[in-house]
């Protein structure tokens, strides 16, 4: 049986899903509480089952926003202040020391772009301002080349030099983290969760997820893919990840329109432009949700083909949903298809809840 949480919590030193909660309860009697709040310009919302009374789920939800608010004043690009903000104003060849947490997501970030052909390259940044997706005003119209080929000069990973919890920049690069900092806020949560005797929740940040454990009743917490529709949200398929992270990356919501072209918010670090290819979406299951999230948005960024030969590679459980002229084709890498085994098809689902209550 679970055991209780103690009232004194320890504090948090440490798109495209929504999701399905059933209410039924096991032979130990625990009951589902949710919470949630507003974090990194969207939300988080929590979900755990546990014999829990109203203050235990209230000093949860305190210390879980404030491991978020930790991981937003490290790796915010849109507060001044912020620890990442700071690397960005630093001089160049200058050793900067950083918090373990940024560290960690840096040193993650560069492995996942090396791993994946540099499709993941986290100072993509100004070429994310250029297009208008970041901190600045959104675009009406496409930069110029020229304009793209001066971003491009400064985006190159590897310019971050690091080693251990210091990095010097020999490069004037600017780093941008919007592509695994929700991922690795929903980390942080889980741990605040599991350091307090939680075993069995759902934290879900801007669309991020991990799961563990079960719901009452011995269910599984099962995940629906959202079809990557502008205009409407409906399931696309049903997964149940067991004790694991979900993350979806797609080009189908954050955009704008010039002269009949959608440009997407999806910028290829490669070559500083819109992804322009045929896959709508792509769906990662790994342990840790930081991975999940920054796969999600390289494979995203490589297009089916060779994301899908990447994802082999790797090993990378990876879902694909790619735009024909027919309609969406569903596909999957090797280590996906072990998720699909044991979920209901689309068809025989209710409708999903997307407050993540």
């Amino acid at each position: 049986m679970m055991s209780r949480v103690a009232r004194r919590l320890a504090g948090p030193a440490l798109m495209g899903l929504a999701l399905l909660v059933a209410g039924c309860e096991n032979s130990s009697n625990p009951e589902l509480h949710r919470f949630a709040g507003p974090i990194f310009g969207t939300g988080f919302h929590v979900t755990v089952a546990a014999d829990l009374d109203a203050d235990e789920v209230a000093s949860l939800k305190q210390a879980s926003l404030e491991a978020l608010d930790k991981v937003d004043w490290q790796m915010s690009t849109y507060k001044d202040a912020s620890e990442l903000s700071k690397l960005n104003q630093a001089p160049l060849d200058t050793p900067v020391t950083l918090s373990d947490g940024l560290a960690q997501v840096l040193a993650e970030s560069q492995d996942i772009g090396k791993r994946s052909d540099g499709a993941f390259d986290i100072t993509v940044g100004p070429a994310v301002n250029l297009w208008g997706f970041g901190p600045d005003e959104r675009l009406d119209k496409a930069p110029s080349d020229e304009q793209i080929a001066q971003a491009l000069e400064k985006v190159d990973h590897l310019a971050l030099e690091l080693d251990g919890n210091t990095v010097i920049k020999r490069k004037p690069v600017y780093a941008d983290l919007s592509g695994i900092a929700k991922g690795y806020g929903v980390d942080r949560v889980a741990d605040v969760l599991e350091a307090n005797g939680i075993e069995n929740y759902l934290v879900e940040v801007g669309g991020e997820i991990r799961v563990k454990g079960e719901k009452p009743g011995h269910k599984p917490w099962r995940i629906a893919i959202e079809a990557p529709k502008s205009f409407e949200r409906s399931v696309q398929r049903i997964i149940d990840p067991g004790n694991a992270a979900v993350a979806t990356s797609g080009d189908y919501r954050n955009y704008f329109e010039q002269d009949g072209v959608r440009y997407s918010h999806t910028i290829d670090p490669r070559t500083g432009r819109p992804i322009q290819h045929s896959l709508a979406s792509v769906t990662v299951i790994t342990p840790d949700c930081a991975s999940a999230d920054a796969w999600a948005t390289a494979l995203n960024v490589l297009g089916a083909e060779k994301a899908m030969t990447i994802a082999d590679r790797e090993n990378i459980a990876a879902y694909f949903i790619v735009k024909t002229d027919d309609g969406f084709k569903q596909s999957w890498s090797p280590a996906f298809a072990p998720y699909l085994k044991d979920a209901p098809a689309t068809g025989d689902t209710k409708p999903v809840d997307e407050t993540g209550a």
